[in-house]
């Protein structure tokens, strides 16, 4: 399987991790999840992310999914999400994931990081953990984690790294950081990659500062992989049409703490896996927020008959 680079782009959707109404591992629905992604046109995929409820599995079940997706992947490439409060954990998994054929690994810096010292000495010592063979995504989610990375750290971190390959950017806003990083390269700094997270909801003005794609967990992948496209073929208004289409929806999936039951209700109608069941802890969708969210995709689905 192919490693990411630094030349990576397109959609490489954040899955999540199917489980039964009993909160056991839904190891048949992988298969068809993965399938699903791909039929909708991914470039690779990002397993056990924060979306993904990486950190209710345990470690063996980790390296199981991992196993899984990979094989069902074949050569699209696949990141594993490594994140965890320790370095121990993130190097055992890694050495794991990418024994059995990962793309490569994310990591996102744990919410004690408070000054730029910390943040870059952590970095550091994730590539002396995991190898300076293995390539690293750098996870930049100020609002999950609280960790602020400024565009100077982050190019401090960047330059000091070469196996840091990609930058998955979810600052908000953080619209000027991808033209920092760009101004930088252009200036001769070396290359990363930028795929850009936050459900897409700022993917068309994403793509606009030179952002190479997306990566996250939004339930229709189609929508990601078309904006991508017409973006990158310099057809943004189309791209934006396309986009406005889905907004009401991904709005909605915006709400803190109803984020995930919503997308994994919409993956379970449309058949990507078999239940929309979280791990406890977890929110459950309301009867009145399913009818809510029946009703966006009906309008949905009328705007984008329009479209064609």
């Amino acid at each position: 399987m192919p490693l990411i680079t630094s030349d990576s782009q397109g959609v490489f959707v954040i899955a999540v991790t199917p489980f039964n109404e009993n909160g056991s591992l839904d190891t048949n629905s992988i298969d068809r999840m993965v399938d699903f992604y791909y039929e909708k046109g991914a470039d690779g995929l990002t397993i056990l992310g924060m979306m993904g409820e990486a950190p209710k599995l345990t470690q063996a079940e980790s390296i199981e999914v991992a196993r899984q997706t990979l094989k069902r992947s074949g050569s699209r490439p696949v990141v594993v999400g490594v994140s965890a409060p320790g370095l121990a954990a993130i190097g055992e998994l890694t050495k794991a994931v990418m024994d059995i054929g990962a793309a490569g690994v994310m990591v996102a810096p744990p919410s004690l990081l408070r000054t730029d010292d910390q943040i870059i000495g952590y970095y550091r010592n994730v590539v002396e953990t995991v190898g300076s063979d293995v390539p690293v995504v750098l996870q930049d989610f100020p609002l999950s984690t609280g960790v602020q990375i400024s565009s100077k750290t982050l190019g401090a971190i960047i330059e000091a790294h070469p196996s840091i390959v990609m930058v998955k950017h979810e600052d908000w806003p953080g619209l000027q950081k991808i033209t920092d990083l760009r101004e930088a390269e252009a200036k001769g700094r070396r290359r990363v990659s930028i795929l850009c997270g936050n459900a897409g909801i700022f993917l068309p003005e994403e793509m606009q500062r030179g952002a190479d794609g997306a990566m996250t967990g939004f339930p229709y992948p189609e929508m990601m992989v078309d904006v991508c496209r017409l973006s990158r073929d310099g057809r943004y208004e189309e791209a934006q049409d396309v986009f406005d289409a889905y907004l009401p929806l991904m709005r909605y999936e915006q709400q803190p703490g109803l984020g995930l039951a919503v997308r994994k209700y919409v993956l379970a109608k449309r058949g990507a896996i078999a239940s929309a069941a979280q791990r406890r802890p977890g929110m459950a969708l309301s009867a009145q927020a399913v009818a809510e969210v029946e009703k966006l995709i009906e309008r949905q689905e009328r705007k984008l008959e329009a479209l064609t």
